[in-house]
C-alpha cells in the first residue's frame, strides 16, 4: 500500500474515532444536562414547598435535630388550601436511624385537648389551625405546638399535604393496593364510591374516600387509622423504590402547590435514604387507649378522650425512643415506674362508642365544631 494511502487510512480512523468520542461525550452532556435539569426541577419544587416553622428549635428539645439522631416526623392531612384548612390526619413518627426502626402513633382528629395559642381552650385537635387565624400566629406552628404539648414530645419536621395532593400523587404512582377489611361506601365531592371486602386496586380518588371514610366503620377512627396505615405504608415503599425520573418527575408535578414542609432537600434524600433502610417489621403503629363520648360537654359534640395517664404511657413510648429522658407531662423530671414499662406497648383497643356527628365530606367550622 503506497505511503499515501496508509496515511489517509490512518487520518480516516482517527477521524471515525474522533467522532465516537465526540457522540460519546454528547451522549455524557446530555445526559447531564438532563439530570441537572432534574435536580434542579426537584430542587425548586421542594424549595418551592418549604415553609419553615416560626421558631429556632423544637420547644420539647435542648438543641436542634439532626437526621443523624432519633427525630421525628409529623406528617398533616389537610382539608383545603393555603390558610383555609384543618387537619383532617394527623400522625407522629419518632425514626430512630441506628435502631432502623419506627413508631407512628394516629392521632384521632377529634382527640379532645388544649390547643396551643388559645387561651387555653380546649377542643378537637384538628381545630389548631382555626385558632392559629384567631391569635394571628403560623397555622403550621400552631398545629406543630399543640401536638408538641398534648404528647410532651418534640416534634422537628412537619409534611402537610391537602387532599388533591394526595390524589395526585396515588395517581401518579399508579394507584394503590390495599386489602378491603368489609364492604362499605363513601361519600367524597358529591361522589358515592363502593369499596368490596378483599384485595383491590384504588386511584387517587378512591384511595381519599377509603382513607377517610370513619362512620361506617364498626371500629370507628381506629379502623380508619388502620386504613390510613396501610395505604401510606404502601405509597411510602413504591415511593422509596422509585427509579424512573419519568415518575418522580409527576410526582412533583402533582405535589405542586398541594405540599408544605419544613426540610431542607439535603434533608429529604437523606429521609428517602433512612426510610428505605428500615425493614418493614420495624415498623410500629401505636394506638391509644381513649374512648368516644358526647356526655362530658353541654353541646352533646363527640371527643375522643384520652386520659393523662394514657398520654404520659404514649409520650414515654416516644421519648425512649429518641433517646430523651422521662418526664411528666408538662416537662418535669419523671419519678417512678413508666406506664410504658408497665402497660403492653401497643395498648388495648376501643371497644366503646365509636360514633361521630359530621358527614365524612365536611368537618370543623369552628373551633368546637365536629
Amino acid at each position: 500500500m503506497p505511503v499515501s494511502d496508509s496515511r489517509l487510512s490512518r487520518v480516516r480512523k482517527q477521524k471515525k474515532k474522533k467522532r465516537w468520542v465526540w457522540v460519546l461525550m454528547s451522549c455524557i452532556s446530555i445526559a447531564l444536562i438532563g439530570s441537572s435539569y432534574f435536580i434542579f426541577q426537584v430542587w425548586g419544587a421542594m424549595d418551592h414547598a418549604f415553609d419553615p416553622l416560626e421558631r429556632s428549635q423544637p420547644s420539647k428539645r435542648d438543641q436542634e435535630a439532626t437526621m443523624d439522631q432519633p427525630f421525628t416526623v409529623l406528617l398533616m392531612g389537610a382539608d383545603g388550601k393555603k390558610d383555609d384548612w384543618r387537619t383532617d390526619t394527623l400522625m407522629l413518627a419518632s425514626i430512630h436511624p441506628k435502631k432502623k426502626s419506627i413508631k407512628i402513633y394516629s392521632i384521632p382528629r377529634d382527640t379532645y385537648t388544649e390547643i396551643a395559642n388559645s387561651n387555653g381552650v380546649k377542643t378537637k385537635i384538628n381545630a389548631a389551625p382555626y385558632y392559629a387565624r384567631l391569635a394571628g400566629v403560623d397555622l403550621e406552628t400552631n398545629v406543630v405546638e399543640t401536638v408538641e404539648d398534648h404528647l410532651n414530645v418534640p416534634v422537628d419536621y412537619f409534611v402537610k399535604i391537602n387532599f388533591q395532593g394526595f390524589i395526585d400523587v396515588v395517581d401518579a404512582l399508579g394507584g394503590v393496593d390495599v386489602d378491603v377489611p368489609f364492604d362499605f361506601k363513601m361519600r367524597l365531592f358529591y361522589k358515592w364510591y363502593t369499596f368490596e371486602k378483599g384485595p383491590a386496586h384504588l386511584d387517587g380518588h378512591e384511595a381519599l374516600a377509603y382513607v377517610r371514610m370513619r362512620k361506617s366503620d364498626p371500629r370507628g377512627d381506629h379502623g380508619r387509622t388502620e386504613r390510613q396505615r396501610e395505604v401510606l405504608q404502601n405509597l411510602a415503599s413504591q415511593a422509596v423504590s422509585l427509579n424512573s425520573v419519568t415518575k418522580i418527575n409527576d410526582i412533583i408535578q402533582a405535589l405542586g402547590n398541594n405540599l408544605g414542609h419544613n426540610l431542607k432537600v439535603s434533608e429529604v434524600y437523606k429521609l428517602q435514604a433512612t426510610f428505605r433502610s428500615i425493614p418493614k417489621e420495624n415498623m410500629e403503629m401505636l394506638t391509644d387507649r381513649g374512648y368516644d363520648s358526647n356526655k362530658e360537654n353541654s353541646r352533646g359534640i363527640w371527643f375522643h378522650h384520652v386520659s393523662d395517664e394514657e398520654r404520659l404511657r404514649l409520650s414515654h413510648i416516644f421519648r425512649k425512643h429518641l433517646d430523651l429522658p422521662l418526664e411528666t407531662l408538662d416537662g418535669q423530671k419523671f419519678e417512678g415506674t413508666s406506664p410504658a414499662d408497665e402497660e403492653n406497648i401497643q395498648g388495648s383497643e376501643n371497644t366503646g362508642d365509636q360514633h361521630g356527628t359530621s358527614d365524612e365530606t365536611s368537618g370543623v367550622t369552628n373551633g368546637a365544631g365536629n
